[in-house]
């Protein structure tokens, strides 16, 4: 899969950054003078693969992912270290060899760390293969999910249980290397119809039947990082909701998720440009329910 992408033309560039700085009211209280030092960690769903323009292509990591997006709004000074790929493992030790270790970018004058992370470590990228591939032999049932529950037992929540730990070591590594640091644990968007009915078809190769099973997945995700979140004294963003309704079975403008055939510039399964935006305005609007005027 490609990582690269064509450049977002420079009309819809503006557009784009117009309408995330038109979330925030303009009577808000005036931001510190001192510029916000912020670290966002990560994996695809922060790095944006595919969307607009790329900036490193070791971690197909975009100017127009949410952390960009929201550090412009807040005008904070970014470090971004957020890599495709990326497990908790990555967070602390160099992914693939190359890519240094995420935490690497903490340190005490750390203000604010986003971080989007659990997906590789449940293997939900292999899960989504698995589904695509049953979905031949019935593409009418639910093949996907009776084969990840066969014998009584859910394969994917037993993965989900077993990376909550993961997630509360990651929170607390942050916290000790950036003591002072608000931390925001940024879930995952919704890539799948949120009332259940699938979009079955060469671009969306799941069985009628599984997308329910897989927006359960997600959402079942997105519930043990908050849990984590709130047991470990971070914030959790949601941006399941903020995107219900733009997942990867609607057209157009509508869809903020792409399928196996995207129509915008993105990452198959991933958020385009407009997702993005979505995720960086749930992040900014986290923010400002935490007291951070902008």
């Amino acid at each position: 899969m490609s990582r690269r992408a064509p450049a977002l033309g420079a009309a819809a560039a503006v557009a784009l950054a117009g309408a995330l700085t038109a979330a925030t009211p303009a009577t808000a209280a005036p931001r510190p003078a001192t510029p916000l030092n912020y670290v966002a960690l990560g994996d695809s769903y922060a790095s944006a693969p595919g969307v607009p323009e790329e900036i490193d292509a070791a971690c197909a990591r975009s100017s127009g992912n949410y952390p960009h997006l929201l550090a412009g709004k807040i005008k904070a000074r970014l470090t971004d270290v957020s890599c495709a790929g990326a497990t908790t493992a990555d967070l602390a030790a160099p992914q693939e060899g190359t890519v240094p270790a995420q935490f690497t970018a903490l340190n005490r004058k750390t203000d604010l760390v986003t971080v989007t992370i659990g997906g590789n470590d449940i293997g939900f990228t292999p899960v989504l293969t698995r589904c695509a591939a049953l979905s031949r032999n019935d593409p009418a049932g639910s093949p996907c999910r009776d084969d990840l529950t066969a014998g009584g037992t859910d394969q994917v929540e037993q993965n989900i249980s077993a990376t909550a730990v993961k997630v509360a070591q990651v929170v607390s590594e942050i916290r000790a290397r950036a003591p002072r640091a608000k931390v925001l644990m940024v879930g995952y968007p919704s890539i799948f119809p949120d009332n259940g009915v699938g979009c079955t078809s060469p671009t969306a190769p799941f069985a009628a039947g599984d997308f329910a099973y897989l927006r359960d997945k997600t959402k079942s995700l997105n519930a043990m990082i908050a849990r984590v979140a709130r047991t470990e004294g971070a914030s959790y963003v949601d941006t399941y909701r903020p995107t219900a309704g733009h997942d990867m079975c609607r057209s157009g403008t509508e869809r903020w998720i792409e399928d196996f055939s995207p129509q915008s510039p993105a990452a198959p399964l991933h958020p385009n440009a407009r997702g993005e935006l979505a995720m960086g305005r749930a992040v900014h609007s986290a923010l400002t329910k935490c007291g951070w005027k902008s």
